[in-house]
């Protein structure tokens, strides 16, 4: 029987890394879709921002009591799952708590420092859960997140609580079965631990043979819900989870207010003002701006990729907050959703074949790019570092140097800045005339 089990516990481990990393894999490649885009400068910096954003999650302690919450579900979940590894190791080698006859001591201290974190997780998750449900906070009851997206927040929490539950419920039968002289259980006895023995009384009436069930159910739920988590982490918002820490070490360093401009159309300036440096083989661009994910770089669908679905980006538009169309949380679900598409498509027929959509017009439209103020409030607000800005800009870039797409009021505009260098209707020279007389 303890063969059957080991064999059984093999198969399923391999097959969820099999799993995993088959859809990891495809995900690397739909970001590489992208164009390319050499981000190595001032790696110091980065490794701060890993530190501090993704790691510390600085940005969340702006509101310090969500914050806390956050930072304790986060790093609780994360360090609660370092006990995974026995886990693993048990179920393949076909021991009871391997670790704790090698750590002794050391392996109590771990245990109940997990359980503290477990207790914090359940509780936490369930203020999250009442937060999106019952409070309704505003920027969660947004249309944005109407259908699955709504629904793949809360089935994570739930998840979240339920793992903790069974890790509590596992060691309360364990810690039982041990006092009890069980065999297996006693090999290494660890004694009672500091959450999980409260929930002794409620096992003790059970027998020996239903404590083992209890606790094996527990065990294989834990573990089994631990592997399916991780193959539901692609194809959930939560792949912010691993995708942070690149997302933050790749994060733009220049000022927000620093616009990335396009050196081809700065060359075409040049050119015409001194039309001796031009050079006789200049090549025209190809494209302006971008119409497409693959026109985008692999940095844009990173951060698509990396987004939380938080709602802070939107909460903090002033487009959005006046009731106009753009939502840059949008932005980012409908740039993943839309470079999700392409990559069904090339693993469908092998190699990319146009499907007559893009992501400008199918996905994301011109009334929502054109209601960005470019006041960068998005890219300041969001916790691991993405940037909704960068993507509205470009698409705005091909709507207007490629479609000449534009409404009056800017092609006025523009025709003031390529005339009179100000976006106003009166000559440079007039410009100080304000300051004379009266």
């Amino acid at each position: 029987m303890q063969i059957a089990q080991q064999i059984l516990f093999i198969l399923l481990f391999i097959a969820a890394v099999v799993l995993f990393s088959k859809k990891i894999k495809q995900i690397r490649r739909n970001i590489n879709l992208g164009r390319d885009e050499v981000i190595s400068d001032h790696p110091n910096q980065r490794w701060r921002n890993v530190l501090l954003l993704a790691f510390g999650q600085k940005k969340m302690f702006r509101n310090p009591l969500v914050g806390f919450l956050h930072f304790f579900v986060y790093a609780g979940f994360v360090i609660i799952n370092i006990e995974i590894l026995e886990i693993i190791l048990d179920g393949i080698v076909g021991t009871h708590r391997l670790f704790a006859g090698v750590l002794g001591g050391l392996y109590d201290f771990l245990i109940n420092s997990f359980e503290v974190l477990a207790l914090l997780v359940l509780s936490f998750c369930a203020v999250f859960l009442i937060r999106r449900n019952i409070l309704k906070i505003r920027r969660f009851m947004s249309k944005d997140l109407n259908g699955w997206p709504r629904s793949d927040a809360n089935y994570i929490l739930i998840t979240e609580i339920l793992l903790m539950a069974l890790f509590l419920t596992m060691n309360a039968s364990d810690t039982l079965l041990q006092a009890r002289g069980v065999a297996h259980y006693a090999v290494h006895p660890t004694g009672n631990f500091i959450i999980s023995e409260h929930l002794q009384p409620l096992l003790s009436g059970f027998s020996d043979s239903t404590l083992e069930e209890i606790e094996r159910g527990c065990w294989w739920l834990h573990i089994a819900g631990i592997l399916a988590f991780l193959n539901y982490l692609p194809y959930s918002k939560h792949l912010h989870i691993l995708l942070a820490f690149p997302n933050a070490y790749y994060a733009r360093l220049e000022p927000m207010g620093e616009m990335e401009n396009m050196p081809s159309v700065q060359n075409e300036v040049l050119y015409a003002m001194q039309p001796e440096l031009a050079p006789t083989d200049a090549a025209p661009p190809a494209k302006f701006g971008a119409k497409d994910v693959m026109d985008l770089s692999w940095k844009n669908l990173l951060d698509a990729y990396s987004c939380t679905e938080c709602g802070r980006c939107s909460a903090a538009c002033p487009a959005n907050s006046t009731g106009k169309l753009l939502s840059p949380r949008k932005i980012m679900m409908d740039t993943r959703d839309r470079v999700a598409e392409v990559g069904k498509n090339i693993d469908k027929t092998g190699e990319w074949k146009d499907d007559g959509k893009s992501l400008l017009h199918d996905y994301i439209s011109v009334e929502e790019l054109r209601a960005c103020t470019t006041c960068n409030a998005c890219v300041q607000e969001c916790p691991v570092s993405i940037n909704p800005l960068d993507i509205i800009l470009q698409l705005r870039r091909y709507l207007i140097m490629e479609e000449s797409s534009a409404p009056q009021e800017w092609n006025a505009m523009f025709s003031n800045v390529e005339t009179n260098f100000a976006p106003w209707k009166f000559s440079p020279d007039d410009r100080d005339a304000w300051t004379q007389g009266g």
